[in-house]
């Protein structure tokens, strides 16, 4: 049988281009290209979403906390048998006045219904991948995400490795941190170039198919 992979972040899941604000094509994206790499034996379902948070309510948008669509994405897709979670970067906005600690924990909110929220509607637990976010670009003072993510941002997104990898442990899931292999964008310091995405993809799908 078919195998659904839910991606659920934020503009890189989506297909952010940096230069531009278009979106990627498919072939480009990182789903996209998971779906080339898994073949015809999975279903990747692309549920990236620009501004996304973990659990924080945006002021401005608050239909952007992930929290709150996350069981209707799991009911739609269901049954899901892999979810890959790669949200926390919209979480450094200055606003938020969070630590990568406090971040982390948030992440682990979402890891906690995902478990629960499966278990209830599809009578098991899919395979969580939880992904620490890639760091802040250092060129962010130049960049025109600046005035939301400040100087702390940087340092704040290089702490995310340490935290995520304890939250994952804490609730059984696969840890993968993306930072190791991929870097943003020079242009906005905040989204993937085309060779991002297609680093991101390998390694995703190596781990899917390790599972």
């Amino acid at each position: 049988m078919t195998k659904t992979v839910l991606c659920y972040g934020d503009s890189n899941t989506y297909g952010f281009v940096p230069a531009t604000g278009a979106r990627y094509p498919a072939d480009v994206r990182y789903p996209g290209r998971l779906q080339m790499l898994l073949g015809e034996d999975y279903h990747v379902v692309e549920e990236g979403c620009n501004g996304r948070t973990t659990v924080n309510d945006d002021p401005i948008d608050e239909w952007k906390n992930g929290l709150n669509y996350l069981r209707p994405c799991l009911q739609s897709h269901k049954p899901v048998d892999i979810v890959v979670l790669m949200l926390g970067s919209n979480d450094l906005k200055a606003k938020f006045h969070l630590k990568a600690q406090e971040i982390a924990e948030g992440a682990g909110q979402l890891l906690q219904v995902i478990r629960s929220f499966t278990f209830e509607k599809q009578g098991f637990v899919p395979k969580i991948i939880l992904v620490s976010p890639p760091e802040i670009g250092t060129g962010i003072r130049t960049s025109p995400y600046y005035e939301d993510f400040g100087d702390a941002s940087v340092e704040t997104s290089r702490q995310f490795p340490k935290y995520y990898k304890k939250i994952a442990d804490l609730y059984g899931c696969v840890f993968f941190d993306a930072a190791q292999h991929i870097y943003p964008s020079e242009t906005d310091s905040l989204h993937l170039t085309p060779e991002g995405h297609r680093v991101l993809a390998e390694k995703l799908c190596e781990i899917i198919k390790g599972l």
